[in-house]
């Protein structure tokens, strides 16, 4: 039997009609802030924002209730983050956006207890923000993580790491990073290893900060310089030379949560077209009573059905324990591709007004087209799906 998601209770509708409602009332009059700028929110703005998701309760919603969050489960996650994605300030309220979000995931699967005191709980609290810093200009790691080329050279107890990483989300500001680098214990290449860096390090210097395509993320995107960074084994993320696999215990479901907050974003660039369609007159008519426009909205609505079940048929594998590899890069890949879609149709149906910053569709826009690349282009994740579709049917046959 073909599994599925199971039917939402009505506590989980209620909690997702909160969040949509603090959205609309609370959020949404902050995306014209002058806090809100290229390099997306400043972190005064996100505390604000953050306070105000503390005092309506729903703040780090998927966190565990130890660290101050309300356990929602992937499923419970895809209405709530789907809600909160409404605005691209939503995620950013409730502490649910990247790289945080991912990183208090990673931290409460993998961390020590001392680790989780030192850096979980606080981020858990929205008290600072985090970022995690694996990708590399260049010709270093980026699709291909075999490319990683920043190293922690030392004796197994204490390690002096250098290199250079950039595309860091959430750089500027942030009270720690996850760093990946190549571990040489006395020369012998152990693997990648994660280390735990509290920020500022006077070894840890931004060089500059990207302009770039999507401007949604708290302080933007950053190139990253670690030179002679001093460590020690008591800064090790789980165990020396687990960092790829520690990695994939982030990213499936990361990429998943991805899906359903741009999903919220697609679905308020729909709701913002229609409006439009039922208003503006040409030829005759209101342009929706236009084939070529009513098309369209039926098409996005289309796109949006699929991309909601995918995710949630996504969120229930991964509730059922499995790794969700597989199915998270199947939705990411039709996720993004479908609400860039959605997007790209709303800018064509309101015309002239779509190239303006006059509604937040042009910004829905370029967020979902700079979706198709981070974690994970499409074109790796339909080469690894591939490879593993083969190897299965060869599997069967044998």
């Amino acid at each position: 039997m073909f599994p599925h998601a199971s039917t939402p209770s009505l506590e989980d509708e209620a909690l997702a009609a909160k969040v949509r409602a603090f959205v609309l009332e609370k959020v949404i009059p902050y995306e014209k802030d002058s806090r809100n700028g290229a390099h997306g929110p400043t972190d005064s703005l996100r505390r604000e924002l953050n306070t105000l998701a503390r005092e309506a309760g729903i703040l780090s919603p998927h966190v565990s209730r130890e660290y101050g969050g309300l356990a929602l489960t992937h499923q419970q996650r895809a209405m709530v983050f789907e809600a909160a994605g409404y605005s691209p300030l939503g995620p950013i309220a409730l502490h649910c956006a990247a790289p945080d979000e991912g990183n208090m995931h990673l931290l409460e699967k993998v961390a020590s207890e001392v680790q989780k005191e030192r850096f979980l709980r606080p981020l858990a609290q929205a008290e600072q923000r985090s970022c995690f810093a694996m990708t590399e200009p260049p010709p270093g790691a980026g699709s291909d993580p075999s490319l990683l080329a920043t190293t922690a050279e030392g004796d197994g107890q204490r390690f002096v790491v250098n290199g250079r990483k950039w595309l860091i989300t959430g750089a500027p500001h942030a009270g720690f990073m996850i760093l990946m680098a190549r571990t040489l214990i006395r020369g012998e290449d152990r693997g990648a290893t994660m280390f735990m860096v509290s920020l500022p390090n006077p070894a840890v210097h931004i060089t500059r900060l990207l302009d770039s395509l999507d401007s949604s993320f708290t302080e933007g995107h950053a190139e990253v310089a670690i030179e002679n960074l001093e460590v020690t084994a008591n800064d090790v993320l789980g165990e020396i030379g687990q960092g790829f696999r520690y990695a994939q215990v982030r990213l499936a479901p990361a990429r998943l949560t991805h899906c359903m907050r741009w999903l919220g974003a697609a679905e308020r660039a729909q709701d913002i077209a229609k409006a439009h369609a039922r208003t503006r007159q040409a030829f005759g008519s209101a342009i929706g009573h236009h084939e070529g426009v009513s098309y369209q909205i039926s098409d996005n609505d289309m796109d949006l059905h699929m991309s909601r079940l995918v995710t949630r048929h996504a969120a229930w594998t991964l509730d059922q324990g499995d790794s969700g590899g597989f199915v998270s890069s199947r939705a990411k890949v039709m996720v993004s591709e479908a609400v860039y879609r959605v997007a790209d149709r709303c800018v064509q149906i309101l015309g002239g007004l779509g190239l303006t910053a006059d509604t937040i569709v042009v910004q829905i826009f370029r967020e979902v087209r700079a979706f198709r690349i981070y974690d994970g282009p499409s074109e790796v994740h339909r080469w690894s799906m591939g490879r593993k579709l083969l190897r299965a049917d060869k599997q069967e046959k044998a």
